[in-house]
């Protein structure tokens, strides 16, 4: 979707039975569609394949002969047996740009389903994600397959500048948990450094204090202090400007090692107010603060502050209008555009868009 938002021409296939997403469902939009398929399929045109049969698999090569990138998911192994594999179709097309996507890579891991649930538990992140009162919790998005599939977009776009220099395509593979580890970054490197396995903690910072969030008198404030100015003007805005004095709290080290009596000294502060006020008050000292907003808000906040987090459009074609999330990336000259809805399944089935000649390109 990110590369058909900036003008590639993707052509999705599916199986005769659709997208699994497509049956992810409630919650559902205006028109019956399922958000969660709807969220990630603007911009594409889908047609149905059935790769177990000859016809079908004609047709896919026909497709992938004449298309920049080909993007799979399938297990490891699979297009191979269909003869879709990288090796096979850069015999006759040594330009091709060709994407596979799995759960655990193509060696011993190949036969684990890529679900981003599991990979959230077997890669490690729900052990440090929730609080140490509570069970191992999941983010509250598929986040690990949101990070993949900006590493396949990163590596896509990697490959066809260095095609544009060589003119030589080459496969790029990504999988779920090698982009799960890979995003660790400073929690992977203490554990590999120290080999020890951080624990849960809540909101709260490994190495930063106060950096977490604080209950307020109507909710929850979280507060983002990263050195010891910031720490200053905090205090002084609570009135409690003897804490910077305190022999527990005169270093960030010091405030981590005492971040459990520091928290309480500072809720004592913060309930007696509002954490709208407290956020106002505490921005306008130069102290990093914000409540915590649902996601409503959340929108609400990046419409207020000019960001566009949100488009509403209508298809041209068949009239479908679609409210979705913003493609986040802005480009002065190249702007993403949102010209189609996400389509119905089989929707462009023998659609004269979709034209099967040597002059078209920037497809995938």
């Amino acid at each position: 979707m990110m590369l058909a938002d900036f003008g590639a021409e993707v052509i999705k296939i599916e199986s005769p039975a659709g997208d699994d997403t497509r049956a992810w469902v409630p919650p559902v939009d205006h028109h019956g569609r399922g958000t969660y398929f709807a969220s990630v399929n603007r911009n594409k045109r889908s047609v149905v394949v059935d790769l177990n049969t000859d016809d079908g698999l004609a047709y896919a090569r026909e497709l992938t002969a004449e298309c920049d990138v080909v993007v799979e998911n399938f297990r490891p192994g699979v297009m191979a047996k269909f003869g879709l594999d990288y090796q096979t179709l850069s015999a006759g097309r040594p330009d091709l740009v060709y994407c596979s996507i799995s759960g655990f890579g193509t060696g011993a891991g190949s036969a684990l389903p890529g679900y981003d649930l599991l990979v959230q538990a077997l890669g490690g992140l729900m052990s440090i994600t929730g609080s140490p009162e509570t069970e191992p919790t999941k983010a509250g998005v598929a986040l690990v397959d949101v990070l993949t599939g900006q590493n396949a977009l990163t590596g896509i776009l990697m490959a066809l500048r260095v095609r544009d220099t060589t003119g030589h395509g080459q496969e790029v593979h990504v999988n779920l948990l090698s982009s799960l580890l890979a995003a660790f970054v400073n929690q992977g490197t203490a554990t590999l450094a120290t080999g020890n396995s951080p624990a849960r903690i809540g909101n709260a910072h490994p190495s930063i204090a106060p950096y977490e969030t604080f209950r307020t008198r109507d909710g929850l404030l979280a507060i983002a202090v990263g050195n010891n100015r910031q720490f200053g003007a905090l205090t002084e805005a609570l009135g409690l400007n003897s804490l910077t004095e305190d022999p527990r709290f005169r270093t960030n080290e010091l405030r981590v090692a005492s971040r459990v009596p520091l928290k309480r000294i500072l809720e004592q502060a913060l309930e007696t107010d509002s954490a709208a006020h407290w956020q106002a008050k505490l921005l306008e000292a130069g102290v990093p603060a914000g409540k915590v907003n649902d996601i409503g808000e959340a929108l609400a906040l990046g419409h207020s502050l000019g960001l566009e987090p949100s488009v509403h459009f209508t298809d041209p074609i068949t009239g479908r209008s679609s409210v979705q999330l913003a493609n986040p990336i802005r480009l002065s000259a190249s702007p993403a555009t949102y010209r189609q809805a996400p389509p119905t399944l089989g929707e462009h089935q023998g659609s004269t868009f979709i034209s099967i000649s040597p002059n078209t390109r920037g497809s995938a």
